[in-house]
């Protein structure tokens, strides 16, 4: 399967930052491999205006970008999973769909950026330091040999870049 693009979701609860930026930063790093999805399990139904400032003024497209819920990915219609990353500890905890398939999951939790108190300065800083975290780790992920790995093998690689 030469060809084969894998689908891989991100997931937070409200779908309005972190999962946002997993989704453009696949998008962009996994060219021609990887496609990247994301969703939230009660999406904020925006956003973050923060997130879109930061991911266009580093030449992501945001025009098609919107906060969706997960269970668009579990209908009927939706693309097959490959892969499922949960990005904070509140979507970790929940009981998440069932996706045809088994997609491989993870856990690569990091903290909520549009949680974070102080001026903007601060907020703003918070925001490049999660997109920053998540390049290093999803730059790792497209790396990986994904077609010449055993399922376990894989699925330690996950964990394990989850954990960097």
């Amino acid at each position: 399967m030469p060809d084969h693009i894998f689908n891989v979701l991100f997931l937070c609860t409200g779908n309005s930052a972190r999962s946002i930026m997993g989704e453009v930063i696949l998008n962009r790093e996994g060219i021609g491999k990887f496609r990247g999805y994301s969703a939230g399990s009660t999406p904020k139904g925006l956003v973050h205006p923060y997130t879109l400032d930061l991911i266009s003024k580093l030449n992501h497209p945001v025009k098609d970008l919107r906060s969706k819920d997960w269970d668009e990915f579990a209908q009927e219609r939706a693309p097959k999973l490959d892969f499922v990353f949960t990005l904070c500890d509140d979507a970790a905890n929940e009981v998440c769909p069932i996706w045809p398939g088994q997609p491989m999951t993870a856990h690569w939790g990091m903290p909520d950026p549009a949680a974070v108190e102080g001026n903007e300065a601060e907020k703003r800083l918070a925001f490049a330091e999660t997109y920053r975290m998540l390049r290093n780790r999803i730059t790792a992920f497209v790396n990986l040999p994904v077609r010449s790995l055993d399922r376990l093998s894989l699925q330690q690689k996950l964990v394990d870049i989850g954990r960097s």
